[in-house]
């Protein structure tokens, strides 16, 4: 796992990273080889030309310094293979093979160099076996170290939406195939943000199927702590909808990463109001926006018996959360459906208080759900743990990832030492300290407590009561086995304590798949939603 020392600095590379380098390597040496061999052993009768002799001894010392490679590459990867990925004691001589491989550079450049001088010269042999050097040459060109010793320098792309100001509403309209195409129209609905070419709103009216009319205000200003929103009307549910962007920019990674708490100014009895200040400050910028520019009295004129519903996912469905406290003051009847939303979003006083108003639905072993400040230190803590006492060399563990991504099957793969196994770990993890003295107490490797917060970040807790889908029937990799069925049920918060590692971690958390589970849930009825715990006050979910 450290850093390889090498020429007096430490690396951005492990001993134990050259299994796979060293591998590709050795297959193309091997058949370059193999090559070289074949070529000598068909043509030698050829090479008693003027020059023959000189191109017959190349060959010759090219296919013995071929082979001292070969023997080197093959030790470095077989050595890159032991240990496991805390204990690189038996990888101690990777050092030492790699100065022996950076030395054969120089034979080899010489060799190749005089190859290229002597057919350079005009050797009169047959034209196969000069074609045949070219090549050697031109190969050993194009084959570097399989180690690059360099450091990676994170990059990050982002999408920015450029903000406008407040202009008609663009229609759009279908082209034959159904899809959306964008066209100007001036109407009386507001359209705020940067949707120059009226495609955004396009994609709204293509998937949610409402129309013009339905629609009171369509936002896609886009800045650190103010997210796009847009506000409809729903008949057939009869509500008043207001829904909350997510996570799409460099600014709403920002807004996410404001993760302080600070006191929620809102009109409530609970006492202990702390939220993440990121998340509030958005929310009130939407709560600003709806109630100071008559944006739901608007609403609430054309449509006066409707019922207020707020719903967003991930970063927006926590500032839907916010945004329904917020209002229930002003209408009572709110309904919040928070799809995905963080878990670090406010209080545990908070989250008991929204359990009669608030839904959030979560998908698998979707991150963002289980996502805090206080639950990324015990992830932590844990990796650290986990790497400690890792008793599988890393190839292993790649191989294996590789091989359910490909094929499926049993993701879990058995890596922690027994207890009485532990002591195998001959040097550290991370040089020459170890982790157990290295690092606070709060790292502890045998202590599975959770981690004291400080009072900049203190222990926060997801919104409203939680309907957890669970995946039932595993989907072939390749889409040829059946379709995932999945279940419902009522989960407690305490369910999402945790950050779990998993290959659909992220991939749970997309809209697009967790909408399609709902549609399958929906679709499937046999399938149903547990009922709640006693003691626990009704929803309607409806």
């Amino acid at each position: 796992m450290p850093g390889m020392v090498l020429f007096g600095r430490r690396w951005a590379i492990a001993s134990d990273d050259l299994v796979f380098p060293g591998f590709f390597e050795l297959v193309v040496r091997v058949l370059w080889w193999i090559g070289i061999l074949t070529l000598y052993l068909m043509h030698r009768g050829k090479l008693d030309c003027a020059g023959g002799a000189l191109l017959s001894s190349y060959l010759i010392v090219l296919m013995i310094l071929l082979a001292v490679v070969i023997c080197i590459v093959s030790a470095i990867m077989c050595v890159s293979m032991r240990g496991t990925i805390c204990n690189p004691g038996p990888r101690k001589s990777m050092s030492k093979l790699l100065y022996i491989r950076l030395a054969l550079f120089f034979p080899e450049m010489v060799w190749a160099s005089l190859g290229a001088a002597w057919v350079a010269d005009g050797v009169q042999c047959d034209r196969t076996v000069v074609n045949g050097i070219i090549a050697t040459v031109v190969v050993r060109t194009q084959i570097w170290c399989p180690v690059t010793l360099r450091r990676a320098s994170p990059c990050f792309i982002s999408n920015r939406t450029i903000s406008g100001t407040t202009r008609s509403l663009p229609r759009w309209s279908a082209t034959p195939q159904g899809a959306p195409s964008c066209r100007s129209r001036t109407t009386d609905y507001d359209l705020v943000g940067g949707d120059q070419l009226n495609c955004h709103f396009g994609s709204i009216l293509h998937t949610t199927g409402l129309q013009y009319r339905d629609f009171i205000h369509v936002s896609f200003h886009d800045k650190v702590y103010e997210l796009p929103f847009i506000v409809a009307l729903d008949h057939r549910k009869e509500s008043v909808v207001v829904a909350v962007r997510g996570t799409m920019s460099l600014q709403d990674v920002l807004t996410d990463l404001s993760a302080e708490s600070e006191v929620l100014d809102v009109e409530c009895e609970v006492q202990d109001r702390l939220a993440h200040k990121g998340i509030s400050q958005a929310a009130r910028y939407v709560y600003r926006r709806l109630i100071n520019d008559g944006i739901l009295s608007q609403a609430f004129s054309i449509a006066p018996e409707y019922r207020l519903v707020i719903v967003g996912h991930s970063l927006g469905g926590g500032a839907a959360a916010l945004l329904a406290t917020m209002l229930r003051a002003t209408y009572p009847q709110v309904r919040c459906y928070a799809f995905s939303p963080p878990r670090g979003l406010w209080s545990k006083a908070l989250h008991e208080y929204s359990q009669s108003f608030i839904v959030s639905l979560v998908l698998g072993k979707d991150v963002i759900p289980r996502l805090s400040v206080t639950n990324l230190e015990d992830l932590k803590r844990r990796i650290l743990r986990v790497v400690a006492h890792c008793n599988k060399p890393k190839y292993k563990i790649l191989l294996h990832g590789l091989w359910y991504e490909l094929f499926g099957g049993n993701p879990n793969f058995p890596t922690e030492l027994d207890g009485g196994d532990q002591e195998v770990l001959t040097q550290p993890l991370l040089g020459e300290q170890s982790l157990l003295t290295r690092w606070s107490p709060a790292y502890s490797f045998s202590s599975d407590s959770p981690l004291d917060s400080s009072p900049k970040y203190p222990p926060l807790y997801p919104p409203g009561r939680i309907i957890h889908l669970q995946e039932e029937g595993a989907l072939g990799r390749f889409g040829c086995c059946s379709a995932a069925q999945y279940s419902a049920k009522w989960s407690h918060e305490a369910e999402f304590s945790k950050i779990l590692i998993g290959p659909k971690m992220l991939t749970d958390h997309m809209p697009d798949i967790l909408m399609r589970a709902l549609d399958s849930l929906v679709s499937d009825r046999a399938a149903c939603v547990s009922c709640p715990a006693q003691g626990v006050s009704g929803v309607d979910v409806a």
